[in-house]
């Protein structure tokens, strides 16, 4: 399999991916309903690991010692690989060792005994309430793109919407009586998520005064339409809500995902379930929303040091009588 490659290679062709790699993320499709991009993800990260290995005269299939995998990471350190691309290889090494020991290709998991340096934990950024009153409570101009955006940008932060989820919602996902939308995530895996009492407003404006105006009698079921009443691109949203935050007078750069991690945030500063939580942003692993106890744990720890008059002991006090 390895010298296979290798000739290929030494004709000017690059070789092609392993099958028994195409058929692992064929499997992980079907299987888990991962999105088209955490797929290519993947090839990217098992392509690097295959062309290493054919450096060192081996095949995907074959028995790999601790001490290459080790070198190929070290390998990628040296290429300046960002830690969490790093992270994610080893995850994605992870449940390929285990695909090929589970078919019995592989006798041994090299990563099992493997003690591979996990990376440091990053909070994810939120704005306080305080600033997110300041973006959302900004007057909207007459102009039907800003009754558009202020519309938007209410739904993104009410609902935790990824921004991707925001261009892609369809008007039949509405459920504007119940005030609630559904929501087509990651790996298409659906959920249904409340939208609050302003976007509800919101939202029914702008379907009934603004979007026609857009559309100018043109057809379209995606709720969120420019001037030429098409879907808006994600890189649209990302630069009218930098505009929105400006003109808020925001200091720091603002991202569609933050006012997601906000809306995580702030629901669990007031009380909400973390189960609750992880069902409405759609996360598949309730680890992953447990980040955001980390960051109200945080910001309480900020407070306490704030506002607490007892933080460090007076040493100009004498001993007690």
């Amino acid at each position: 399999m390895a010298q296979k490659a290798l000739n290929s290679k030494a004709q000017g062709r690059d070789p092609l991916l392993d099958p028994l790699i195409e058929r692992y993320l064929s499997g992980l499709r079907v299987e888990r309903g991962l999105s088209i991009n955490t797929i290519e993800s993947y090839r990217r990260d098992l392509e690097k690991f295959q062309r290493y290995l054919e450096q060192h005269r081996r095949g995907v299939g074959d028995a790999i010692p601790p001490s290459l995998v080790t070198s190929f990471l070290a390998s990628l350190r040296q290429q300046k690989l960002g830690p969490s691309s790093l992270a994610r290889l080893v995850s994605t090494l992870r449940g390929w060792f285990r695909f090929l020991v589970r078919e019995r290709i592989m006798a041994a998991n090299p990563l099992s005994t493997l003690a591979v340096r996990r990376r440091a934990v990053l909070l994810p950024k939120t704005l306080t309430k305080q600033e997110i009153a300041r973006l959302l409570e900004r007057p909207a101009s007459s102009s039907v793109e800003e009754q558009r955006d202020r519309a938007m940008l209410e739904l993104l932060y009410a609902s935790g919407l990824r921004v991707s989820e925001l261009v892609g919602l369809d008007v039949s996902h509405l459920d504007l009586a119940g005030g609630f939308l559904r929501v087509v995530g990651k790996g298409a895996k659906e959920r249904v998520v409340p939208m609050g009492q302003v976007a509800k407003e919101l939202v029914t404006n702008y379907l009934v005064h603004v979007r026609p105006v857009l559309l100018r009698g043109r057809l379209s079921s995606t709720v969120f339409v420019s001037r030429r009443g098409r879907a808006l691109t994600r890189q649209a949203v990302w630069k009218m809500l930098r505009q929105w935050a400006r003109r808020a007078s925001l200091k720091q750069p603002v991202s569609p995902h933050m006012l997601r991690h906000s809306f995580a945030t702030h629901l669990l500063e007031g009380g909400a379930d973390l189960r609750a939580v992880q069902m409405m942003l759609g996360h598949a692993d309730i680890t992953t929303t447990q980040i955001y106890t980390a960051v109200e744990r945080s910001r309480l720890k900020q407070v306490h040091r704030l506002y607490f008059p007892r933080q460090r002991r007076r040493t100009m006090e004498g001993p007690e009588s």
